[in-house]
C-alpha cells in the first residue's frame, strides 16, 4: 500500500510536501522491482531539477534506473544516509529512503500528479 499523503508519477516516483518543501523519493513498487538497491546517485544540493529530467539514479543487484523529479523546483537537501546504506530505500521507501528535497515549487504541479488511489489503479493496469 502506498502512502495517501504523497503524489505519484508514472515513473514510480513519490513526492509530499510540508511547509513548502517537498520530499522526493521512489515507490515501494518501484524498490520492489529493482531488487536490492546497492548505490544511489543524488543530486547537488542548489541544483535546478525540471519536472520529468533525471536528477540522480538508483542502481541494484538486477538493473540502473533514473531517478526523474516529479515536478519543477531547486534541490534543498539530499538524502546522505544513502550513500552509505543504500538498502534503506528498500526498507523504508517513503522514510529513510528519500531520496532529495525541494523547494520553489509550484503546489499546482505537485496536485496534477496522481493521487494513491490513482497510483494503486495504475499498478494494476500495468499488471494486466
Amino acid at each position: 500500500m502506498n502512502p495517501t499523503t504523497c503524489r505519484y508519477t508514472k515513473d514510480h516516483e513519490w513526492i509530499r510536501g510540508d511547509n513548502g518543501v517537498y520530499t522526493v523519493g521512489i515507490t515501494n513498487h518501484a524498490q520492489e522491482l529493482l531488487g536490492d538497491i546497492t548505490y544511489v546517485e543524488l543530486p547537488e544540493v542548489g541544483a535546478d531539477a525540471q519536472v520529468g529530467a533525471p536528477v540522480g539514479a538508483v542502481e541494484s543487484v538486477k538493473a540502473a534506473s533514473d531517478v526523474y523529479s516529479p515536478v519543477t523546483g531547486q534541490v534543498a537537501a539530499v538524502n546522505e544516509a544513502l550513500e552509505d546504506q543504500p538498502e534503506l530505500v528498500n526498507q523504508s521507501p517513503y522514510d529513510n529512503g528519500w531520496f532529495f528535497k525541494l523547494e520553489g515549487v509550484d503546489a499546482s504541479e505537485v496536485e496534477a500528479l496522481m493521487d494513491a488511489a490513482a497510483y494503486e489503479a495504475y499498478l494494476e493496469d500495468l499488471d494486466e
